[in-house]
């Protein structure tokens, strides 16, 4: 079987569950793959795999696709409720007609796949949070991160890429068994340097399997993953558009936050954090800030 970067593929041995991209063909019996959708990255034989043809590809992305709808519907209701509740504070319970403006937490997130990072800041553009999007090897991550702070002055920093947990390089205790954990907590404690308070840079690090205990100790306030699990590739979307899209008044409640995910509690958690959005009054010009939107 012939196979190039770029086709889609699965693993036998694993029941071909997880739709693989190829991203590099190291020698004739192995190749190095990545996830379409969840943040795995994995080193496979040749002969372990499956060629995706396009109409087993499109089969398997309406069944996502349906998944992402239903997660996109729940966190657009739980921001009606938002709004309904600012608008109530803002026009003193509906007794006047103030209109406000809103200033979103912007968020800096840093993609170790091109691929996932054009579908988050795809999310991102639709659930109207203001994104910068940068795409690096995980590596480089912890070298850049500061530049990356000090030029683009976000209130959310999102650290993801592709991690995987590998069982013969250690026990789940060694950072060295992961992948690309280490550079994910490097890059954390780089940024922890740049702004210490956990409240005015708010920070998801990690991505399938991730070693989640080093990225919280490292000083993130969401990370993944608790269960060294799979996690979604847009979960960190809805992390970081919640904290954004939360009055700073609040607190973002976790099971809430987890609820909006495609993974849940197993792939993700974190500390109790504060939101980021600021509202404001009046508005004299509408194109000057982020006016409210109606549903």
């Amino acid at each position: 079987m012939k196979l190039n970067v770029g086709d889609f593929v699965a693993r036998k041995s694993y029941g071909c569950d997880i739709l693989f991209r190829i991203s590099k063909i190291d020698n004739e019996k192995s190749v190095l793959i990545v996830g379409e959708e969840m943040r795995l990255i994995a080193d496979a034989p040749l002969a372990d795999l499956v060629l995706i043809n396009d109409n087993e590809k499109s089969e398997r992305m309406v069944k996502e696709k349906e998944k992402i709808e239903s997660c996109y519907r729940l966190f657009r209701q739980d921001t009606r409720l938002l709004r309904q509740k600012s608008e109530y504070e803002m026009s003193e319970g509906y007794s006047s007609k103030n209109s406000y403006f809103e200033l979103p937490g912007r968020i800096l997130h840093i993609d170790g796949d091109p691929v996932y990072l054009k579908k988050c800041t795809e999310l991102y553009e639709k659930l109207g949070v203001p994104i910068y999007g940068v795409h690096m090897p995980e590596k480089e991550m912890p070298e850049q991160i500061t530049s990356l702070l000090e030029m683009v002055r976000p209130e959310i920093l999102v650290v993801t890429g592709h991690d995987a947990y590998m069982r013969s390089k250690g026990s789940e205790n060694d950072v060295k068994a992961y992948r690309n954990t280490k550079y994910f907590a490097e890059a954390v404690r780089e940024a922890r340097k740049f702004e210490p308070h956990i409240d005015h840079l708010v920070i998801f690090a990690g991505a399938c399997q991730s070693y989640f205990e080093t990225l919280i100790r490292a000083g993130a306030n969401f990370a993944s993953s608790p269960e060294r699990v799979n996690i979604h590739a847009l979960d960190p979307v809805y992390i970081a558009a919640k904290i954004s899209l939360t009055s700073f008044m609040d607190s973002v409640s976790i099971w809430d936050l987890l609820r909006n995910t495609l993974t849940g509690e197993k792939g993700l958690g974190g500390i109790e954090t504060k939101g980021l959005l600021r509202r404001g009054i009046p508005i004299k010009n509408s194109e000057s800030f982020y006016e409210r939107k109606k549903d």
